[in-house]
């Protein structure tokens, strides 16, 4: 069998949507599973609508996905140019040998393809055995000498030598269409790959740009992290048969195939995207999280008054790390650590003031501050231990009302982890604060 040679093929036309993003993933992964050749073309003659902005937003998205073209813009290639703009000699070229086939006229100063009338027969991998019969002839350059979309697409994948068409079930219509030219063309047929929809998370209907949650570039924004999300695309349509489902890239790639791909459409779900980003982010090694948190937050601003202690940020986002369910929910998560100005939350206040006498507890806790051991959690846990077998009360008397006075929160992360990395000049001035105005 002769190399395969798979193809992604976006319209500079809009943001780059979540079933594109899925498209281009499963391409790239059968082109990985084979050790087959990835491309990347541009399929850009729609000039009105065209947007260079747009083709950038194409290019970064896939690379931050992990999704690297082997041929294509900026990659080379021996089969280009890979903008269809660029390809007008080679448009001509094969509409030349079209029109000595004799399957073509003029109609209205258009150019028309005429069909056979036979019956289209194609072995799609996915769906099986697919007959459609075109009934129409249809134009293949328009009468202001544009080829359409029909003509180009099987042009493009004839002169790059494509094996194998992987793309969304709604051009399945198409293909009736696409295997007329190839036979008059007198070129073999690729294999034909129709992956399912993507529906939109509530009602009917296939996911659109409009809808929440289709857009890559949202959750680059957002500060998902782009293994997740290649993770939970690839679960859209295809899965491993043995109910995993965070699997490392290697080995979704060993894994894939067409045949497992469902022929059923999928259904998004962004509480499962959430859940298995948060997953991730729990495994992630610290540094890396450590950049990326840092990034996040320095592009929003979040320090308007400049950059903090880099140890200091280091070990409040190691201690969040394993508590906020994405890097997103820092911001609201982490202010106290670099501010005194912060709000005491009433319900959880209430809920501390409820029972025993925690002013009196902060206070023994206070008294013990100066002379405690704060260089680890486990000498503060030994610290607030001996503290509530002094005074015959549990750790929890000490604990609950501490951690309102020092964040204002009845939760945030590990109580110990929180008073050594905020230190003993904070918590003690955060503490004797609250007891003065509570």
């Amino acid at each position: 069998m002769s190399q395969v040679r798979v193809r992604f093929a976006p319209s500079p036309t809009g943001f780059f949507h979540i079933g594109s993003a899925r498209t281009a993933l499963f391409n790239w992964l059968y082109a990985r599973h084979t050790g087959g050749v990835f491309i990347l073309r541009v399929e850009d003659t729609d000039q009105a609508r065209n947007s260079e902005e747009f083709l950038s937003l194409i290019y970064n998205s896939l690379r931050w996905l992990g999704l690297d073209w082997d041929e294509g813009p900026e990659a080379g290639g021996e089969f280009g140019p890979y903008r269809q703009s660029e390809r007008a000699p080679v448009y001509a070229q094969f509409l030349e040998r079209l029109k000595a086939s004799g399957r073509t006229y003029e109609k209205d100063g258009a150019l028309l393809f005429r069909i056979s009338g036979e019956p289209q027969v194609i072995e799609d991998a996915i769906r099986g055995r697919v007959e459609r019969t075109e009934e129409k002839d249809f134009v293949i350059v328009r009468s202001d000498g544009k080829p359409v979309f029909h003509f180009v697409n099987v042009v493009d994948d004839i002169s790059m030598r494509v094996t194998h068409v992987i793309r969304g079930e709604d051009h399945l219509s198409n293909t009736s269409k696409h295997t007329e030219l190839f036979k008059a063309l007198g070129e073999p047929i690729p294999v034909y790959a129709h992956i399912p929809l993507i529906l939109k998370q509530n009602g009917p209907g296939k996911m659109s740009k409009r809808d929440q949650g289709a857009l890559v570039e949202e959750y680059q924004k957002r500060g998902f992290l782009p293994e997740a999300l290649v993770n939970f695309l690839c679960l859209l349509g295809w899965s491993p048969k043995d109910d995993r489902e965070k699997l490392p890239l290697a080995e979704i790639v060993r894994l894939f195939d067409l045949p497992g791909v469902n022929q059923s459409n999928a259904r998004f779900d962004e509480k499962k995207l959430a859940h298995m980003n948060m997953v991730y982010l729990h495994e992630m090694v610290p540094e890396r999280c450590f950049v990326l948190a840092r990034d996040f937050l320095f592009a929003r601003n979040f320090f308007p008054e400049g950059a903090p202690d880099e140890a200091y940020l280091r070990e409040v986002i190691a201690l969040c790390q394993p508590k906020v369910r994405a890097i997103e929910d820092l911001p609201g998560f982490i202010g106290y650590f670099f501010s005194d100005d912060f709000a005491i939350d009433p319900k959880a206040k209430e809920k501390v003031f409820a029972k025993g006498d925690p002013k009196g507890r902060l206070g023994e806790l206070l008294t013990s501050i100066p002379t405690a051991d704060f260089s680890s959690d486990a000498a503060l846990e030994v610290l607030v231990q001996g503290l509530a077998a002094q005074h015959g009360a549990g750790t929890g008397d000490y604990i609950h009302p501490a951690r309102l006075a020092v964040s204002g929160s009845g939760v945030g992360p590990s109580f110990y982890g929180l008073l050594r990395v905020l230190g003993r000049d904070r918590v003690a001035a955060r503490i004797g604060r609250f007891l003065a105005t509570a």
